[in-house]
C-alpha cells in the first residue's frame, strides 16, 4: 500500500548512506556513493500521465531494511523478491551470467530448426509443429525464467553511475507504482526466435523479450535509461528463409491494458521494434487504458514503432527524432486501431533521402493531433506539418484532431530547442 506523506517524511530523515559491501554482496540502507538519493525522487506532479491519480512514488516511502544495492542476476532476483515498498540500486554491470548454450535442451540446434522447417520443405501453410518445434519451445522456456525478472507494486530500480542490465528483461506485470531511472539496458537477445511462415506474406522471425516488458500494470516511470543492442544488433543477423532473423523484440513494450504511464528522458539507438503501445487490436483489454505519455526521448537510427499505437492517449512531445538511413527506416509513429495520439513539438533530423510522408503509418488509426513540430533535412529546418504531408502522398487520409487536450505536463519546449535539450540530457548518466 502507498505510505502517507507523513511517513515517507520520516523515512527520508532516518535513512542513510551504507558502508561499501565485499564485492558481489547485496547491500542495505540508503545506498552506497554518489547517485544514492535518485532512490528516493518521486515523479514530479503533472509529468505525463503516470503522474494521474495517486502519482507514481515508486518505492521512495522503503524503510532502510528494503533498500538493496546488487550487483548480481541473482541478487537482482532476490531484491524484487523482498518486502517492499524497495530501492534497488544496481551497481556495475548485471548480466544473464548463462549463453543460449546453457538454455538449449532436447536436442534442439538452430542448424536442425533450419532444416526441418526451410518452406521448401515444410511449405508456408503452418506454423512449425513437431519434435523440434517443441524442443525450441523448451529451450525458449527454460531462457524465459532465467531472463525475465517480475517487478512488483511500490518498487524503485535505479542505477548508480555506471550501471549495465544486460541480457534480461525486466517485466512490470499487474503492478502499481514503479520507477525504473538511469541504466543502461544492452541486448535483451531471444536465443530461440520462432519462424512462423504464415506472418505476412512471406513469414517472419518472432522474437520474445524485450529489456523493459509493461503488462497489466499501472502508474510506471520509465526515465532516463539507454537502451541498446550492444554489439549484437538485428542488422548484423543473417537472412534465414529470405527473411531477416530478429533476435530482439521491443525495448519499452506498454501492453495488455497498462494504463498512467510516463516515458521520458531515454536514449532509443540502434534497434527495430522500440515501442509498442497495446498489444492487439481486440478492445475488450485495451479500450480506455493505455494513457502513456512519451516525452524528450532521442531515437536514433531506430527503425519503427516510436512509439506504435493502439487505444491509448498518448501524448508524444519533445522527443528527438534521428533518421539517417532510409534503406533501413520504416516509420516513427504508427496511429493504430482507435488510438489517439497528440504529437507535440517533436524535432525529425532527416537524412536527405527519407521521406518525411513515411513519418506516419496508418495502423488502422483514424486520428492524429500534430502541431508545433519541425523537420530538419541538411542543415535546413522548417516546421512540418505531419498529418497533412502523409495524407498528401497516401489515401485515405487521417483526420487532425484526436479528440483530446493533454494537460498533464511540467514543460513543453519549443521544438527548436529540443535537439539541445534532449542530445545534452537523455539516456543513463545525464540526471541532475
Amino acid at each position: 500500500m502507498r505510505k502517507t506523506t507523513l511517513l515517507l517524511s520520516a523515512v527520508l530523515a532516518l535513512s542513510t548512506a551504507a558502508p561499501a559491501a565485499p564485492a558481489g554482496a547485496a547491500t542495505h540502507g540508503g545506498g552506497p556513493g554518489h547517485g544514492a538519493g535518485l532512490g528516493r525522487q518521486t515523479l514530479p506532479a503533472k509529468d505525463g500521465w503516470a503522474s494521474a491519480g495517486t502519482g507514481t512514488t515508486g518505492g521512495a516511502a522503503a524503510p532502510p531494511a528494503n533498500v538493496h544495492t546488487v550487483t548480481t542476476r541473482s541478487q537482482l532476483a532476490a531484491a524484487l523478491a523482498a518486502p517492499g515498498p524497495r530501492i534497488i540500486y544496481v551497481k556495475g554491470r548485471l548480466d544473464s551470467g548463462k549463453s543460449c548454450a546453457d538454455y538449449a535442451t532436447g536436442g534442439y540446434t538452430l542448424a536442425g530448426y533450419l532444416a526441418a522447417y526451410d518452406p521448401a520443405v515444410w511449405g508456408r501453410d503452418a506454423e512449425p509443429s513437431g519434435p523440434l518445434e517443441e524442443a525450441r519451445a523448451a529451450s525458449a522456456a527454460n531462457q524465459t525464467a532465467h531472463i525475465k525478472l517480475k517487478v512488483p507494486s511500490d518498487t524503485t530500480i535505479v542505477g548508480l553511475p555506471g550501471a549495465t542490465i544486460r541480457h534480461l528483461n525486466l517485466h512490470v506485470d499487474n503492478a502499481d507504482n514503479v520507477i525504473i531511472r538511469n541504466i543502461r539496458f544492452e541486448d535483451a537477445a531471444d536465443c530461440f526466435p520462432q519462424w512462423d511462415p504464415t506472418d505476412g506474406e512471406t513469414g517472419n522471425w518472432n522474437s520474445l523479450y524485450d529489456n523493459i516488458s509493461v503488462t497489466g500494470s499501472t502508474h510506471v516511470w520509465v526515465d532516463h535509461n539507454t537502451f541498446t543492442d550492444g554489439t549484437n544488433p538485428d542488422s548484423a543477423q543473417p537472412l534465414n528463409f529470405g527473411r531477416p532473423y530478429q533476435v530482439h523484440d521491443g525495448q519499452t513494450d506498454i501492453t495488455n491494458g497498462s494504463d498512467f504511464v510516463t516515458v521520458s528522458w531515454n536514449e532509443f539507438s540502434g534497434h527495430d521494434k522500440t515501442m509498442l503501445i497495446g498489444s492487439t487490436n481486440n478492445p475488450a483489454a485495451d479500450a480506455g487504458k493505455l494513457s502513456v505519455t512519451v516525452h524528450h526521448n532521442h531515437f536514433s537510427d531506430t527503425l519503427q514503432r516510436l512509439p506504435r499505437v493502439r487505444f491509448g492517449k498518448v501524448h508524444v512531445y519533445d522527443n528527438y527524432y534521428e533518421v539517417p538511413d532510409a534503406a533501413t527506416f520504416v516509420y516513427a509513429i504508427g496511429v493504430g486501431v482507435q488510438s489517439q495520439i497528440v504529437a507535440e513539438n517533436n524535432y525529425f533530423r532527416l537524412s536527405r533521402d527519407v521521406d518525411p510522408a513515411g513519418l506516419l503509418y496508418d495502423w488502422g488509426g483514424t486520428t492524429l493531433t500534430a502541431r508545433g513540430n519541425l523537420l530538419r533535412v541538411g542543415g535546413k529546418e522548417r516546421p512540418i506539418d505531419l498529418v497533412g504531408v502523409y495524407n498528401a502522398a497516401h489515401d485515405p487520409d487521417l483526420g487532425a484532431d484526436a479528440g483530446w487536450t493533454p494537460t498533464l505536463h511540467t514543460r513543453i519546449d519549443p521544438a527548436s530547442a529540443v535537439r539541445r535539450e534532449v542530445s545534452r540530457h537523455a539516456g543513463a548518466g545525464h540526471l541532475p
